[in-house]
């Protein structure tokens, strides 16, 4: 589908339940736009051409509560403003609920939860994980529920309908059809896709059917949306087009060369391999067990070294990681301030930034998927990833973009933890 340049010009509004998936969602529009650390009623809308995105902060809510944060959004948006519902691409968090009010008051919603770069794709209303039904992996390890075993179940009460394969592969116009089709028993369409060429087809028939369609779906939604869409740069290929947004230098404007500080809250066994990516290149490490955080925490001095990566060590049970975050973005708030950041982990990022008071951010580019770097107002760099992404040498290539030049081992102990 080819947009007039009224139709690219479309506003965007988008909605996410954590701060790592917002960051995905900006940079991915394509557009120039932000990001607001909600709650937030009723925003100022995007101008023509602009997106604006809401980090809403629902992912551990209750459900009544995560589906009211969407309503008080969704109640009034301006006619020709294109509606975008970020989820999580293993379906954790509130989705039912907040799929339920996302619709309410809608002409329909088109899902679509695969994500390509991630090798995670939907065939027959499943996700896969590299090929493995969701249910059948160990992706839901650190959740109190079981996974779902369909996006249909996921989905909870919602009415939907999927939409195979074939449909999405079809002859122009098929796919369109048949959404209207869906929409036309009552029900949202869950559509199967494993490239982004599926999701640039789904978008451009979501798009077709005019005002009152919503979008629903993970990152690889959002930037289809940013192809069709998006204006900021040139339309290559994805990858290409993340290492053209991320050239020069991505550290602080200006010659001011801040202390890096990284905080690595996530779960996902694969965090360990990465630190040690970055002790083996003289970044100063620091453990802090569980037991000490949800003890009597101490508070980290600001960082002597160059690069400081803070790692959580130690088991914690679901109803104990949010007490957990909390925790440890109080640890970290002294030594954050004055610093550039790197956070993984959307409701870590969320925890530290609340604390440092920081409510908008800027995306810049990514430097690999999902490791998305964004702007404060005071100049300062924010990257933020979700837990689950990134190979072994993810936080390595962060760090060699925010400061190319070799860091230089401190071998000081800031807070009494060994390293």
């Amino acid at each position: 589908m080819s947009l007039s340049a009224a139709g690219r010009a479309r506003p965007v509004l988008a909605l996410a339940d954590d701060l790592s998936g917002a960051a995905e969602t900006a940079v991915a529009l394509r557009s120039p736009g932000r990001i607001l650390l909600g709650p937030v009623c009723a925003p100022t809308p995007p101008a023509p051409g602009e997106s604006l995105v809401l980090d809403l902060d629902t992912r551990q809510l209750p459900a009544d509560e995560a589906a009211r944060a969407v309503r008080d959004v969704t109640r009034s948006v301006p006619d020709g403003t294109v509606l975008f519902k970020k989820v999580d691409s293993l379906l954790r968090g509130n989705l039912a609920a907040e799929a339920a009010a996302y619709a309410r008051d809608s002409a329909g919603v088109v899902i679509a939860t695969a994500l390509p770069p991630a090798r995670r794709t939907v065939r027959g209303g499943v996700v896969h994980l590299d090929g493995v039904p969701l249910h059948e992996t160990s992706a839901w390890r650190a959740e109190a529920r079981s996974a779902p075993e369909s996006v249909a179940a996921a989905l909870g009460d919602l009415p939907s309908a999927p939409v195979p394969l074939t449909v999405v592969r079809g002859a122009p116009g098929a796919l369109r059809e048949a959404l209207r089709a869906r929409f036309a028993q009552g029900r949202h369409p869950v559509c199967d896709a494993e490239t982004e060429a599926d999701l640039d087809a789904i978008a451009a028939a979501a798009l077709e059917l005019g005002p009152g369609i919503r979008l629903l779906g993970t990152g690889g939604l959002a930037g289809a949306l940013g192809r069709l869409l998006g204006s900021s740069v040139s339309r290559h290929d994805s990858a290409h087009d993340s290492r053209l947004r991320v050239s020069g230098k991505l550290g602080a404007p200006g010659d001011v060369v801040r202390p890096l500080l990284i905080v690595v809250g996530t779960a996902e066994p694969s965090a360990r391999g990465q630190v040690a990516h970055l002790v083996a290149d003289g970044a100063h490490h620091i453990a802090l067990t569980t037991r000490e955080l949800l003890g009597s925490p101490r508070r980290l001095a600001p960082p002597a070294a160059p690069v400081t990566v803070v790692r959580v060590t130690g088991a914690a049970g679901p109803a104990q990681a949010r007490r957990l975050v909390a925790a440890l973005a109080d640890a970290v708030a002294d030594a954050a301030h004055g610093c550039d950041l790197v956070l993984t982990g959307g409701e870590t990022a969320r925890h530290v930034l609340d604390v440092l008071g920081i409510t908008d951010l800027r995306p810049v580019g990514q430097v690999h998927h999902g490791a998305v770097v964004s702007r404060t107002p005071d100049g300062r760099s924010v990257v933020t990833r979700p837990g689950s992404y990134g190979e072994a040498d993810s936080l390595r290539r962060i760090v060699r973009a925010l400061r190319p030049a070799p860091v230089r081992h401190v071998p000081t102990d800031l807070t009494g933890v060994a390293p």
